[in-house]
């Protein structure tokens, strides 16, 4: 039961002993689960854990046993400390432990003690004070009680990166800052582009998740050599259709100009909105939103997976436009018959019926 992934106190009530005795039984027998795991690259093997326990049974230090097996005597001092003491350290169990406790993915502090996630929420929304005030808080509450201590640090990411959509919104809007996504600390955040009054992708409305309704789109550039030339791509999400659209430079009023010639030829429902990274070539995002009524959400930083309809696009236009090339040699036509044959493929995603098919379906709706 203990290889198949069950946890000890699953299998300790399934065979009616405690937790305990099962612990002691497999201390006191050398039990251990082999299994083909990969390890991480400075972690300790099977072999050196035999040498520490070898090391103990000589009475040497952990300074000796370190230098035996090329580590630094913290390491020993605390592989030693999780698995028992000296006294009751066994090296096929303690390699077994670590291979439990590596096991990914592992749920997060918010779901394996929903309690602690119920709190933080309550004084988050009806007192809104910081992090740092709920960590220290519960620690004083809750006296003995590891699973009541939650660091600061972990709460900022509960909020940022487990919570769903509109729940982080309205538990964002209580700090202070009141962003929607996190800014690192510690060090100058890299990239900054300088984009004034963006919507956040967070808050983006739900129908565009699940691209039952068509029109809404995801844009990229994708650069050409040493980044001197550039190509803005649009897809739209339900029916994977793309477009190519020739741009002469990266200057944002450019940029937002030559979408607006593009996507103004749609019709009204086809057009809905548009969700891009946040390269500073769409600053002028504001202006364009004023001309087209189409709102444009940018992604969370070194996030591409949140427009992946785009990057795959991409991925197949790289076959014609390949990278370390001058993009700015082809044409709005040569880009048109490039889209026009990637248009014309069949998609598995699309039950084997071509992007074109598809929105020209869209398209005779509205004629």
């Amino acid at each position: 039961m203990l290889r198949s992934g069950m946890e000890q106190r699953e299998v300790a009530a399934a065979v009616g002993i405690g937790k305990s005795t099962l612990q002691r039984y497999l201390t006191n027998d050398d039990v251990a689960m082999f299994q083909e795991r990969s390890r991480r690259p400075r972690s300790l093997t099977l072999e050196q854990r035999e040498e520490i326990r070898v090391g103990i049974e000589r009475r040497e230090s952990d300074t000796v046993i370190a230098g035996r097996i090329g580590v630094h005597r913290s390491t020993v001092w605390r592989e030693i400390a999780h698995n028992g003491g000296r006294s009751r350290y066994r090296a096929a169990v303690a390699d077994n432990q670590a291979a439990r406790r590596a096991c990914r993915p592992k749920p997060g502090w918010t779901e394996s003690r929903p309690q602690v996630w119920a709190r933080v929420q309550e004084l988050l929304l009806t007192k809104k004070w910081s992090p740092q005030q709920i960590s220290r808080t519960l620690r004083r509450e809750h006296p003995g009680e590891p699973e009541w201590c939650v660091s600061h640090e972990a709460i900022y990411q509960a909020i940022f990166v487990q919570a769903k959509p509109e729940l982080r919104k309205q538990l964002a809007a209580c700090l202070r800052s009141g962003r929607v996504h996190r800014v690192q600390h510690g060090r100058v955040a890299r990239g900054g582009n300088g984009i004034k009054g963006m919507i956040n992708i967070s808050e983006r409305p739900a129908e565009i998740e699940d691209r039952a309704v068509p029109g809404h789109w995801e844009g990229d550039l994708i650069l050409g050599a040493y980044g001197r030339s550039a190509v803005a791509t649009l897809v739209e999400r339900s029916t994977r259709f793309g477009m190519l659209i020739k741009v002469d430079s990266k200057n944002a009023a450019h940029v937002a100009d030559r979408i607006t010639q593009h996507i103004t030829t749609l019709p009204g429902h086809l057009a809905r909105s548009i969700t891009w990274d946040q390269g500073s070539e769409l600053a002028d995002h504001a202006r364009f939103t004023v001309a087209t009524g189409i709102p444009v959400f940018f992604c969370d930083p070194h996030s591409p997976w949140q427009r992946g309809t785009n990057e795959n696009w991409n991925g197949l236009v790289r076959q014609f436009l390949p990278k370390g090339t001058d993009l700015s040699a082809h044409t709005q036509d040569d880009l048109d018959q490039i889209a026009a044959l990637l248009n014309e493929r069949p998609r598995m995603t699309l039950d084997w019926q071509t992007p074109a098919e598809r929105f020209e379906r869209l398209v005779a709706t509205t004629t």
